[in-house]
């Protein structure tokens, strides 16, 4: 008996179906399923199976078993955070609200597509996305309370390991650890000045009522997480800004004023103020960066060339050319070791990365080099969106293997600690079953549900 991490994490979207159920169904409806004092409703049911249709995700079996299930089994959670007296921040719950409501204006194209498609306001929308959240965060409460504290032995480690079938081992993808310097372009005056009174330019447009605001975005912006929406960038805190940037929509509370020009490590900006609450700001910007002509990045490429000498000649290390010549203020601090930052990779935190992982123009260079190995001095677009010169050297890399204890101890570890933790939520749900009043319609029993003690 498995009950998947997916279907956690889907809780969320569960909600926001079932709470648009009613409004958007014309089904006559009637309780299929009771847990607790909760009812779930063939239409709640009905409106989740044809999202997931839409979404074209496949079901454990019949939609009609799947589905409500699950839907009893988030009740339980919900049952337990009350008795658990669990509490969630709600400015957190804010901020996962903005941000979830900033992907689906972004996923539809607009707040009125959103709208369209729901048949409903941005308000109601919100409001139910609210309730959701919060109960995610009901959900996460007592999951962290009851099975957060898993510790094994490295003999239990080892028995998990042994006890695992061969073909069932996963496979390691290939990562490797790179070292990096880079070599800004000098960008020319003329560019800057250009890229400024372009700017100013639009901000006449606006304030001259000859154009919006959100309509130059989409044709001129080089944001391309904004562009498309108007430039909108959704509610965020000021933490979340570089500091340039934040000082400036921070100090603004008109929304008929467009900003003065501002300059950030990402180019260009004017920024229209829309909407602050609490500590949090809405807002539509427009971004612009200056060229850089040709002969500057082949002077940049020049000058990283004869760093490299320099490090073949032995004159310099590379730890010291990155140190003390590299242009990336990430990396060099630390000897120009390039650090994986994304939030959902194994790897997140460390300075190994799969090819996938890297910057693509560093992967095209760095996917064949072998450890140890230096690369020619090449343009890549950086994580700022400006174009520099960049040398990468291989300093470990570990070819893809069917994973083993010797070699992956910690992600053998953690495999075992996950199993222990489902082991625990599985005898946590059924005794949970097992002990709260359940009623099931007779039409909706003939079911091999995943967990026994449903039918009383």
């Amino acid at each position: 008996m498995k009950f998947s991490a997916k279907i956690l994490l889907s809780f969320i979207a569960l909600t926001f179906w079932t709470n648009s159920a009613i409004s958007q169904n014309n089904i006559i409806d009637e309780i299929v399923w009771v847990v607790g004092d909760e009812a779930i409703l063939k239409s709640e049911v009905e409106e989740y199976r044809k999202e997931l249709q839409l979404q074209n995700q496949r079901v454990e079996g019949d939609p009609y078993c799947f589905i409500p299930e699950q839907m009893a089994i988030r009740k339980l959670f919900l049952d337990q955070s009350k008795l658990d007296s669990i509490e969630v921040n709600e400015v957190n719950v804010n901020r996962e609200v903005e941000f979830y409501m900033n992907e689906y204006i972004a996923s539809s194209g607009s707040s009125e597509k959103l709208e369209e498609y729901w048949g409903k306001s941005i308000k109601n929308i919100r409001e139910d996305l609210r309730i959701q959240v919060r109960e995610k965060h009901l959900i996460d409460g007592v999951q962290q309370k009851h099975f957060t504290n898993i510790s094994l032995t490295p003999s239990e480690i080892r028995k998990f390991y042994n006890a695992i079938p061969q073909d069932s081992l996963p496979f390691i993808p290939t990562t490797m650890e790179v070292q990096i310097i880079t070599v800004e372009p000098e960008v020319p005056l003329n560019e800057i000045d250009k890229v400024k009174n372009r700017l100013r330019m639009l901000t006449e447009e606006v304030t001259s009522g000859k154009s919006q605001f959100s309509t130059l975005a989409v044709v001129h912006s080089q944001d391309p997480g904004t562009a498309l929406r108007g430039g909108e960038y959704g509610f965020t805190t000021r933490s979340s800004l570089v500091p340039e940037f934040a000082n400036a929509v921070f100090s603004m509370s008109d929304p008929n004023k467009i900003s003065n020009v501002v300059e950030t490590e990402y180019g260009y900006h004017i920024i229209q103020f829309l909407e602050r609450r609490g500590d949090m700001v809405n807002f539509r910007h427009i971004l612009l960066k200056p060229e850089i002509p040709q002969v500057q990045l082949d002077t940049a490429i020049v000058r990283l060339d004869s760093i490299r000498n320099g490090i073949m000649n032995k004159k310099i290390t590379f730890d010291e050319a990155a140190t003390f010549l590299s242009a990336d203020k990430d990396t060099r601090n630390n000897k120009g070791i390039m650090v994986n930052n994304r939030p959902n990779s194994q790897n997140a935190g460390t300075p190994r990365f799969q090819l996938s992982e890297l910057n693509q123009d560093i992967a095209k260079v760095a996917g064949e080099m072998k450890v140890g190995e230096l690369s020619e001095p090449f343009i890549m677009i950086n994580d700022k969106g400006k174009q520099v010169a960049a040398m990468v050297k291989i300093t470990n890399r570990n070819d893809g293997h069917k994973a083993n204890i010797n070699n992956d101890y910690q992600i053998i570890k953690q495999m075992a600690e996950n199993a222990r933790r489902q082991e625990l939520m599985d005898d946590w749900l059924q005794k949970k079953i097992e002990t709260i009043y359940v009623r099931i319609d007779p039409n909706w029993k003939g079911c091999d549900f995943k967990y026994k003690g449903w039918l009383k």
